[in-house]
């Protein structure tokens, strides 16, 4: 599904969502900036076409990495990075099995891609195996729009407008029909945190972002345990 539309995501991401995807990415750049030194290993996981490594990239010194198990998605991403003159390697792999040693990582990030993995709680289980112990964790994620008459506007636009613009564009009306089916069944805010908190991060918050139609959490890594 992916691959079928890895051609058209980076368009579609914008204009779907009125280029308010971007500002979020940047956002998540300036929550990490104190971690984003000279050193510093960053992985940004399910990076898709790279956007928000290539963010990271820029806005510090740290050396970042992206991953994703979608090779046409990676693709993209390497000729982004080319043509910037950013030095990102992008790696093919498992986000659920990452191809990394325990506590390689002082930053791990993962921007709507954690609602696509066969279980959330697996994949928080593993971006914490890859971190050291007090490294830092971002979350990116569509979640639940908080305010009463907003949200019953943004799920018309979600579940019937979306999807017959993607698919108009992309092609594949299935992967945006997809997206709001995904995200319906991704825990809210408040359980997102309760869920990293279960797993070991310790700190955990989040800030709604364009009320509540995405959410950035953050955490840091226990600094004890295995």
């Amino acid at each position: 599904m992916f691959a079928g539309i890895a051609g058209r995501y980076d368009l579609l991401n914008h204009l779907l969502s009125g280029n308010i995807d971007k500002s979020w990415r940047r956002l998540v750049a300036r929550t990490l900036q104190p971690s984003l030194v000279e050193g510093a290993r960053v992985l940004d996981v399910a990076c898709g076409t790279g956007d928000l490594s290539l963010v990271l990239s820029r806005a510090g010194a740290a050396r970042v990495v992206g991953l994703d198990f979608c090779r046409p998605m990676l693709e993209i991403a390497r000729r982004k990075a080319e043509e910037g003159a950013r030095v990102v390697p992008f790696v093919e792999g498992d986000a659920l099995r990452l191809p990394f040693a325990d506590r390689t990582f002082d930053v791990v990030t993962i921007a709507f891609g954690l609602r696509n993995l066969a279980g959330v709680g697996d994949g928080l289980k593993e971006l914490r195996r890859i971190l050291r112990p007090g490294g830092r964790i971002a979350v990116l994620e569509f979640s639940s729009p908080v305010v009463p008459g907003f949200r019953a506007l943004f799920r018309f636009y979600f579940t019937r407008v979306l999807p017959r613009i993607g698919g108009l564009v992309s092609g594949s009306r299935g992967a945006y029909e997809y997206l709001p089916d995904s995200v319906s069944r991704f825990p809210d805010q408040k359980r997102l945190a309760e869920l990293m908190c279960e797993t070991g991060f310790e700190g955990v918050s989040y800030r709604n972002l364009t009320g509540g139609i995405a959410a950035l959490h953050t955490g840091a890594r226990d600094a004890g345990g295995t």
